[in-house]
């Protein structure tokens, strides 16, 4: 049986391609999808089957409302951050469900407070420095969010929220698009649900060509983010840093920063973009930020990483890599040297390697499996009181 879906998305770097192969599976199974999304993403929509209906200008939540009131979609799958989207699908009724490329990032009892970096907490001080910690974030999150979230909600006839993370957590599900053997064990709130990752990659990654050079040096990877960071210095360090070893590097740029911009040595080949799938197939070592995509890609190849944070949840995701001994983390201001003994220090330790292919494993029996579309699918056997209602309805239509 088919069903109609809009799908509400933000952004246009990392977390756009598991989030349009959440579309394309969904497009695959002969339903109906709409994208409300940016006019930039339009090909890149096309190109999973789907409808766009870019934005308008005037904010999700309206958009979100004309196109509920025009097409009356089954479910509403909105970005972890567009609120207009879930905050218009709660007040037309129709059941919504939250999309998370990543890590869970809201807090979690038994966990560390989201976007700090830290560890699991060990013994009493290190829960009270997660309690004490944790209220500072969960300030600092809602003075910033809040008032525009309840000024939005008040907009739409709809009551005062305590904090911000309570908008997602009306969902129906939040949908984290990673795996739970990589993430940190704990309490989360109903309808959390770990569906395993999306490993498909972006588009743009074919229109650059890549050919194993010759000879016997380990192949590197370095991958940074897509969208500016501010990492071109990174990148020309870690360049450098190749150049001390007797390694074959790549480094892919993404569509952020020209690499002309890199001043690569003899080993080191500068590209936009290409394949990193077919890259890691013949790499023995990934150097990266610490987006979870790249990650998930790594460890999927059984490979271990060299880290260097550069913001929004790259510190938690280093925490978890440490944590799993599947990888080290260095800062992003490290100089050469430094980064040159972390890429030595990994190529030499098998204990890295074996971790590595470890969480391999679970990543890609998790991509391989139904999770999300039992999700997102109504069914008979589907306990889900929302889902048993879709499918009550659309077995008497039919």
């Amino acid at each position: 049986m088919n069903y109609s879906y809009l799908v509400a998305l933000t952004g246009s770097g990392g977390t756009v391609p598991p989030e349009l192969g959440v579309v394309r599976r969904l497009v695959r199974r002969g339903h109906r999808v709409t994208v409300l999304a940016e006019e930039s993403l339009a090909g890149a929509v096309a190109a999973t089957g789907a409808r766009l209906r870019p934005r308008a200008g005037v904010g999700y939540a309206r958009d979100t409302a004309d196109e509920i009131d025009a097409e009356r979609p089954d479910l509403v799958l909105a970005s972890f951050f567009a609120f207009g989207a879930m905050v218009a699908a709660q007040a037309c009724e129709v059941p919504f469900s939250v999309l998370v490329p990543g890590i869970y990032p809201l807090p979690v009892e038994g966990g560390p407070p989201p976007g700090t970096g830290f560890a699991r907490a060990r013994g009493p001080v290190g829960r009270l420095r997660d309690r004490v910690v944790g209220s500072l974030v969960q300030r600092r999150w809602d003075e910033e969010l809040l008032p525009r979230l309840n000024a939005l909600r008040a907009d739409f006839g709809l009551e005062r929220l305590a904090h911000y993370q309570d908008q997602a957590q009306l969902a129906r599900r939040q949908l984290v698009l990673s795996s739970a053997a990589f993430d940190f064990a704990g309490q989360g709130p109903d309808g959390v649900r770990w569906v395993g990752p999306i490993l498909d990659e972006p588009d743009w990654v074919a229109d650059t060509a890549w050919t194993q050079t010759d000879g016997g040096d380990p192949l590197v990877l370095v991958a940074l983010s897509t969208t500016f960071q501010r990492q071109t210095d990174c990148l020309q360090r870690i360049a450098e840093a190749l150049a001390l070893l007797p390694v074959r590097g790549v480094i892919t740029t993404g569509p952020a920063v020209d690499p002309a911009e890199i001043h690569a040595p003899p080993n080191v080949t500068v590209l936009r973009g290409a394949s990193h799938r077919t890259i890691m197939r013949h790499a023995s070592l990934v150097v990266t930020h610490g987006g979870h995509g790249t990650l998930m890609q790594a460890f999927a190849a059984d490979l271990p990483v060299l880290v260097l944070p550069h913001g929004r949840d790259h510190a938690d995701n280093a925490a978890r890599v440490r944590a799993h001994h599947a990888g080290i983390t260095v800062p992003r201001t490290a100089p050469p040297a430094r980064i040159a003994r972390g890429v030595r220090h990994l190529l030499r330790t098998p204990a890295y390697y074996r971790a590595a292919a470890d969480l391999g494993r679970a990543i890609r029996r998790d991509a391989r499996g139904e999770a999300l579309l039992h999700e997102l699918e109504p069914s008979a056997d589907n306990p889900d009181p929302v889902a048993e209602r879709l499918f009550s309805v659309r077995e008497l239509e039919s």
